[in-house]
């Protein structure tokens, strides 16, 4: 019995603190990492203050474990896609996809861009920031060695053409955000698309329609 209300104690525990990261995710997104304050969250969920520091002892942690909730999520997204049935080069299209946001009111993208800047100075950011880089970088690249095991690609480089892979959807995604009448999204899956055909020797026909 004893064991059973210990547990209760923490499902509850595990739930308040899913509850105050959704919070802090609602806030960053209206007011931005910078200008979110412990209070603004506590009013967000109509709590005090000092519920937030019992589960996060400053706000510091409480944005860090914020952001990295949203990349545990995003990282499970990807291992499905990379592990979905189908052609290699389905699967590669579905991440590029994936990558590039519905709009340029997306949230994950508003939060991530909001926290390259910060991490510039919070070295706990930064250190979130690489672990999502690395976690694209990675499933790009294992897709593609996927490919060039199967014979669907041409590829003498994985690591490298995820790289680029990369940093190109980094830079056409944050322009796609901040100028949507300059880049629409079709034009952008049309760069990424060409990109990704290049570095693996296909057709860029071969992603889709």
């Amino acid at each position: 019995m004893r064991e059973a209300r210990t547990n209760t104690r923490a499902d509850q525990a595990d739930q308040r603190r899913a509850e105050l990261l959704d919070a802090a995710r609602r806030v960053v997104l209206e007011r931005g990492l910078a200008s979110t304050r412990v209070s603004d969250i506590a009013k967000e969920i109509n709590v005090s203050g000092g519920l937030i520091h019992y589960h996060f002892a400053t706000k510091d942690e409480l944005i860090t474990a914020m952001l990295r909730a949203t990349l545990e999520e995003e990282s499970a997204r990807l291992a499905e896609l990379a592990g979905a049935p189908g052609s290699v080069v389905s699967r590669l299209d579905q991440m590029l996809r994936f990558y590039i946001p519905e709009s340029r009111s997306d949230q994950s993208w508003i939060i991530w861009i909001d926290a390259w800047a910060a991490a510039l100075r919070e070295p706990a950011v930064c250190e979130i920031m690489y672990e999502l880089e690395l976690t694209w970088i990675t499933a790009v690249e294992g897709l593609i060695k996927a490919g060039v095991e199967s014979g669907e690609f041409s590829c003498d480089d994985p690591r490298g053409a995820a790289e680029r892979i990369d940093a190109m959807l980094d830079g056409l995604v944050t322009r796609y955000t901040l100028h949507p009448a300059v880049l629409t999204r079709q034009r952008l899956l049309e760069h990424a698309r060409i990109a990704a055909a290049r570095e693996v020797g296909l057709p860029p026909a071969a992603f889709g329609d």
